[in-house]
Order: structure tokens, then sequence, then C-alpha cells
């Protein structure tokens, strides 16, 4: 027997440490080759970390929510005959667009041979199993939380994927069976609770609250609020979603926001800008690179719709749809989730009245989007049904001034008012 030693991958961009996020693992485990052994994070990226051998755990290098640096022990796995020599490549992290091949060291220490550790099967039968009580199921973040929502524990669960991972197939089985635990008496609502839980704030949770102490601490946050009428934008969307939504997609309103954005800034430059505050420097970009808030399974993220002074509005809508889905799936790469000038954020249905939202650093301004609701509303003297929208938005009062901030919100409101001044030029 062997013993293969995986250190923590190089992920490139000069990063020298990551966050050690989740173990899929633990001593004693069997493993098969391909299978997750850890999530790590870095920067906005989270990265599964695969075993490129099969065989036994028989050391685990950090804990959950520690920061680990690039080249330190990961794991150790005892496997059969001498071990792998060669260096040994991790597939593409789960955030990324394209392939991106990390590069994990081997060690090799060997041992007197012994009788091969027999391979665990990768595919198991049926929807439900017994584990012990203390015993944690393999299972994504996602599928953690999707059967957290409907009140299954995962440990019932029989997994279909490699080693026995949990699938969120395997829960739709698993309900599918009538053996959810979801459900409890109707008196146990009423039941004396004095249960607590603790939750580390580690991986994309602890990144999030770094980043918004961050913002809030550094830049001087003042927020504005303006009423829009979307009657008639929501009118034009109605319309070219009618005559070419089949051919061209489903348009929503934000790649009209995003269009009226773009607009906008020809004569609000200073909107567009990152300001280095420790540099005293303020850069404006002629590029306009719109950060679309994105709430994903494991947090907040924000993928850039690159160039959007170039797009028309079908192109902004594909790569909004693309880019989201993206976050959402952890397949965003880490370019698609950096080198924004300004930022969106939408809470859709959900938006409420008015929001309060948190700068993207080093960007100035922040466009929040509120619900569409229905109001009486007067017109040439007659009260008649309107379509209203808020926009809360927020900028760096060190860089914009309250005047301009006022100016650019009323010119963005008076191109989505007048949706056909968005295309005139």
């Amino acid at each position: 027997m062997g013993t293969h030693v995986i250190k923590m991958p190089d992920i490139g961009e000069g990063i020298a440490e990551v966050e050690l996020s989740q173990w899929h693992v633990k001593v004693g485990d069997l493993v098969v080759e391909d299978q997750v052994l850890a999530d790590v994070m870095t920067d906005k990226a989270m990265v599964d970390i695969p075993s490129p051998v099969h065989g036994k755990v028989i050391a685990l290098g950090g804990q959950p929510g520690e920061v680990m640096a690039v080249g330190s022990v990961l794991i150790s796995i005892e496997v059969e005959g001498a071990g792998n020599l060669k260096e040994s490549v991790t597939p593409a992290p789960v955030a990324a667009k394209e392939p991106v091949a990390p590069k994990v060291e081997a060690v090799v220490e060997s041992k007197p041979a012994a009788a091969a550790a027999p391979r665990p099967a990768a595919v198991c039968q049926g929807p439900m199993v017994a584990r012990e009580a203390d015993e944690r199921p393999l299972a994504s973040p996602a599928v953690r939380k999707h059967a957290l929502d409907l009140g299954i524990q995962l440990r019932l669960v029989r997994g279909s994927g490699p080693a026995g991972r949990v699938l969120h197939d395997d829960l739709e089985a698993y309900l599918a069976q009538g053996q959810s635990n979801a459900s409890a008496p109707a008196s146990a609502a009423y039941a004396q609770r004095n249960d607590e839980e603790q939750i580390q704030v580690i991986g994309m949770r602890r990144k999030i609250a770094q980043r918004m102490q961050d913002a809030t601490q550094r830049a001087a946050h003042f927020s504005y609020v303006e009423e829009i009428d979307v009657t008639a934008i929501e009118e034009l969307r109605a319309h070219l979603n009618e005559k070419h939504g089949a051919s061209r997609g489903k348009l929503t309103l934000l790649p009209f926001l995003v269009r009226a954005l773009v607009v906008a800034l020809r004569d609000f430059p200073q909107m567009n800008a990152r300001y280095d505050d420790e540099a005293q420097l303020i850069t404006r970009l002629g590029a306009v690179h719109v950060g679309v808030a994105t709430q994903s399974d494991v947090g907040l993220m924000v993928p850039v719709v690159r160039h959007a002074e170039a797009r028309n509005l079908w192109d902004s809508a594909a790569e909004i749809s693309r880019l989201a889905n993206a976050a959402r799936n952890g397949k965003a790469s880490r370019d698609e989730l950096s080198g924004s000038t300004i930022t969106l954020t939408s809470l859709g249905a959900l938006g409420g009245i008015v929001s309060t939202p948190v700068l993207n650093l080093p960007e100035v301004a922040i466009v929040g989007v509120n619900k569409i609701v229905e109001r009486p509303m007067v017109v040439k003297g007659q009260v008649v049904i309107r379509k209203m929208m808020n926009l809360s938005s927020s900028f760096d009062h060190r860089v914009v001034d309250g005047m301009d901030a006022a100016l650019f919100i009323q010119a963005i409101r008076g191109l989505i008012e007048q949706p056909a001044t968005l295309f005139v030029e």
C-alpha cells in the first residue's frame, strides 16, 4: 500500500491561500476517482477538489473555515500499490465557464504491501438508506439546502451519485416514496422549544460578510429613491415578446434597465467609475460592464454583463440569463464575477417598496429595482391605473454629489417613461 498526498491546488492569478469551505469525506471513507473531496473558496469562486485516485482517506489537512496556503497538505489517501508518482491534475473549478486545471502535487510514501482496499460502488439502489445519527452523507451545499427546505433528514436518503453522493433527483425519489419527515403532528406547532443552532460563517457567506462590512465602513453611502411610471415600457415589452419572443427569446425588464443605464451614463460618466481610496484615484470607464446581483444557493453573487454599451435588448437579455444560470449553478468563472463598473440589483416580485443597496466596491453607484405595483395616479387631471415602480439607488458620497445622483436617476426615469428615447441616437 502507499499514501497519495493531495496538496492545496494553485488556482492561479497570484492567489497564495484559499479557504477550506467544506469536506465531503471523513477519515476512514472509501473514495473513488473523480469523487469530490472538498470545496475551497477563493474570492467569489467555489472550487471542487476531486480525488485523482481511489482508496481510503487516512488524514484530513484542515478544518472548514480554515485558510490554507497553496501547496499545503489537503488530504492523504491510502492507495493500492506504490501510488501514483506523477503529478495529478484536478478537474475544472465548479465556478469555471471553461475547464481550468489547477495543479495538484502528489507525494507518495511507500508502505508494506497489504490487501487492496475495496473500491466502493458508485451507484446505490433505492430511495432510502439507514445511516448512523452522526453520519454525514455526501451532498453538495445546494442539495443540503434543498433537503432542509423540504424537511428531509438527509441521512435517510440513499444517494445515486459517485460513492453514494445524494443528488437532487434522490430527494425527489425520497418524496415520491412518501417517506419525507417534513410533516409533524399539529400539536407540535405549539410545543415549547429550547433548541439552539450555531452556524459557522465560512465560505461564500464569510466572503459576503467581509465585502459588505468593508463596503459600509469604507464608503460614504447615501441613497436616493425615485418613483417611475413603467406602464409604457411594460406595454412595449409585452408587444416585443408577443412579436419576437418565439424567435429571439422573452424579454424581462432588466435589459431595458441596462439600456437605460448605458444611455444615461453618456451624460453622467462619473457614475461609471471605480474609486481607489488608498491611491485617491478615480477611474472613469468608457466601457459599461454592468454587474447584475444574483441570489444563489451559496449566497449573493454579481456576474458581469460586459460591454453593455454594445448590446441590443435581446443580446443583453440572453447574457443576463446565461450569467444568472451559471451563478446559481455554481459554474460562473472568476472573470464572469469580476470587473463590473456599475451594478444593477433587483429582488423581482419581492423587491418591496424601497431598499438601501450596499455599494459593490470599488464602484461608486448601484441602482436598485423595486417591485412593480398598479396604483391609481392622476394623469392630466384624470385618475387612471398605472404600473409604478421605485428605483432605490445608492452612491459613494466621497465621489458622487447628491445633485448629480438625483439628476442621474431622473435621466433614467425619463428614458423608462418614454421608452422610444432609449433607441434614439
